[in-house]
């Protein structure tokens, strides 16, 4: 495939309108397919981040009036105190509060002007502890205190992580199919130009596998460069974009990490391999109706 054979490639024309779209196609292609990959592992890593954090914390929040808040959250810290499975609790203070706020409100909230209900930190040991035991006990002691152990968090995030992985791939399937459709095409037109020089190949003897060979490689190797190329840009373009923060933005962790800057190099031989079956696949069909 890649020493080829002088007089194969005198069939092909090496250069034309058929050579530039089979490399545009092939690393185009590959950008996006760069992208989508990127896309998939970023939603990956992003739900498991989160899964992670919310694994084993709980939050419980203390709406009460205001001369009962503190009192309450007394209570509570008792209760959680005496709760197996617990290993920390803490009340967060009103820093932390404004913290998260800050987001939605901005920096300057006025706690101390809003009936903000007090938030309450709580962290499980691996054995875990009953929650219908503590939101029964936590309503009894603390009427105001909520028990939100993220389950409805958690589990959307896995379904949409699982999603957004099927769309990713979904788009690089799609991708493979509009490439090796673009690609056949062009392989369609190469061979109807080519097709007195393919009449008189046949009248000296030469056989359709020696013809189609030559084509074969030709895109093949067309398709292969385009996708390297394509590639490259890719990787550059996924590199310029921001940094995952700290605040675990989506958008600002689109990329890949670690092993996950491998992936796109396997592209390049993918588009190989989908040009080598779509460019066999037309040359073949091609040349039975030339005869």
């Amino acid at each position: 495939m890649l020493r080829g054979d002088a007089q194969a490639d005198r069939v092909v024309p090496p250069s034309g309108h058929t050579a530039w779209l089979t490399s545009f196609t092939a690393a185009a292609m590959t950008f996006l397919a760069v992208f989508a990959l990127a896309l998939s592992l970023a939603a990956g890593r992003m739900a498991d981040r989160w899964g992670d954090a919310l694994a084993r914390s709980a939050t419980i929040r203390i709406s009460a009036p205001t001369g009962q808040i503190d009192q309450q959250t007394r209570a509570v810290l008792d209760v959680l105190a005496t709760t197996p499975g617990i290993s920390s609790a803490r009340a967060m203070d009103d820093a932390e509060q404004r913290a998260l706020l800050e987001p939605w409100f901005g920096p300057d909230l006025p706690l101390d002007a809003l009936p903000i209900p007090r938030l309450i930190e709580v962290t499980e040991d691996s054995a875990g502890y009953d929650s219908e035991g503590l939101r029964q006990r936590l309503a009894a002691e603390a009427p105001g205190a909520v028990l939100d152990d993220h389950t409805r968090w958690r589990k959307p995030l896995a379904v949409a992580a699982g999603r957004l992985r099927l769309l990713g791939l979904t788009s690089i399937l799609l991708i493979g199919g509009a490439m090796a459709a673009m690609i056949t095409l062009a392989a369609n037109a190469s061979l109807a130009a080519n097709a007195q020089v393919i009449r008189v190949l046949r009248l000296v003897g030469a056989r359709d596998a020696f013809i189609a060979r030559a084509f074969v490689r030709r895109f093949t190797l067309r398709a292969t460069a385009g996708s390297a190329a394509g590639a490259l840009a890719g990787l550059v373009g996924v590199a310029l974009l921001p940094s995952a923060d700290m605040a675990g933005g989506f958008l600002t962790g689109l990329g890949f990490q670690g092993a996950g800057w491998l992936w796109p190099f396997l592209l390049p031989p993918l588009a190989a391999m989908v040009a080598f079956i779509a460019t066999r696949f037309a040359a073949f069909r091609k040349l039975k109706e030339l005869t």
